[in-house]
């Protein structure tokens, strides 16, 4: 069998899911002991695992691996249905408080699932499949003994499974926003493209019971709501997860580079005193800490040479350039700070001083202003010089 029966249908959605659990199993390790936590990852790494085993080149290396004619279909069925059970699971944990109730189900959902994967492996053991088929198993072995158990019993517990947990959202999305309500939205939909996957499987099945010929419908009609749907599940519970890391990391990002000119300044002019290392592949919500700290230090040490008369001066001069107000802001703080630095190189203050306000993000989004007007030199030294030509000619 030719590795390019590996679709991109296939490959997509698994190679998303193998990034997404790549990218997050860091933190799923620190954060081990909470339970959530393990229950989402035993959903990416299931998903993924399911992914990996149903695309039909997978399915023959199996086969081919074990030596066994289409022992993949209950290795891919379990996976399936583990799956399924990691679902329940993480939709209970996400719906109810930590309790003991919570936790009697949760196990429930564990017991059933694990009952029926150890049915299913007993149904194979026990029929008679010679002939691997890739394609159309579920069809060609309707009529098998044993074999007909253990397809239609993986297609019901599926099918009972994804009902279930459709129906405990249906009874919770409403009392949900943001992206846990976008996640279960996803949810939905793949647990409907699910149920379609699920009932052209069994019509597909039970024509072959009445004697006819449906097989399109579990060979071409099913295998795309099933792809389809898996990933929209995947996708359903990756959002609440990787939602707000996505919306607030580029942010974050940019802030990050954007004060680098501020620091540098001040890490030249005056120094923190902090001494604590940070790695550039340390988390960046660590190394922004970091920076905002240093700059925070520096500021308490250059406050008592800050003028703020010149900070004023120079916000009304960048006023009647017609710059905006923030940015008005950060060009005469870029001003009022250069002035306070060259001060206290100089170790005379330069105007009455004036107390650091607490780091919050107001403050930050200030000093990004400034910093962003470091970056435009040239803007502030054209109002620099207006300021200082001004108080000369004031003075003469």
């Amino acid at each position: 069998m030719d590795i390019t029966n590996l679709h991109l249908p296939y490959a997509l959605p698994t190679a998303l899911l193998l990034a997404a659990l790549t990218v997050k199993s860091p933190a799923f390790m620190r954060s081990w002991r909470r339970h959530d936590a393990r229950v989402t990852w035993f959903v990416m790494l299931s998903a993924s695992a399911v992914f990996l085993s149903v695309a039909p080149v997978s399915l023959h290396k199996i086969n081919t691996i074990t030596g066994v004619p289409n022992i993949a279909a209950p290795w891919t069925y379990s996976l399936l249905v583990s799956f399924c059970g990691s679902c329940m699971a993480m939709i209970i944990t996400w719906r109810e408080r930590p309790t003991d109730r919570r936790r009697r189900r949760i196990r429930w959902v564990w017991g059933v699932h694990a009952g029926i994967i150890v049915a299913l492996w007993a149904t194979f053991l026990m029929a008679d499949v010679p002939d691997e088929r890739i394609y159309d198993l579920d069809t060609y072995y309707a009529n098998t003994p044993w074999m007909r158990e253990h397809i239609v019993l993986y297609l019901l517990a599926y099918l009972t499974s994804t009902l279930m947990a459709a129906w405990l959202i249906y009874t919770w999305i409403s009392d949900v926003t943001g992206w846990l309500k976008a996640g279960l939205i996803c949810l939905q939909a793949g647990y409907a493209l699910g149920v379609v996957f699920d009932i052209a499987k069994l019509v597909a099945i039970s024509a072959r019971w009445a004697g006819t010929n449906w097989d399109a419908l579990s060979v071409n009609v099913a295998p795309p709501f099933a792809i389809l749907g898996a990933s929209l599940v995947g996708i359903g519970f990756l959002l609440p997860v990787a939602g707000p890391f996505l919306q607030q990391w580029p942010r974050e990002q940019v802030t990050y580079w954007i004060l680098q000119p501020l620091e540098r300044r001040i890490r030249r002019d005056a120094p923190s005193l902090t001494q604590a290392r940070v790695s550039r592949w340390d988390p960046l919500d660590i190394r922004m800490i970091q920076r905002r700290q240093r700059i925070f230090d520096a500021l308490v040490r250059i406050a008592p040479y800050y003028n703020h008369d010149l900070y004023l001066k120079a916000f009304e001069a960048a006023r009647t350039k017609k710059y905006r107000e923030s940015r008005a802001r950060g060009i005469a703080g870029a001003i009022a700070l250069r002035s306070a630095l060259d001060s206290f190189s100089r170790g005379k203050p330069s105007g009455p001083g004036s107390p650091p306000a607490q780091v919050d993000d107001e403050v930050t989004d200030h000093l990004v202003s400034i910093s962003w007007a470091l970056l435009r030199s040239r803007s502030v030294d054209d109002i620099r010089r207006r300021v200082t030509t001004e108080s000369v000619t004031a003075h003469v």
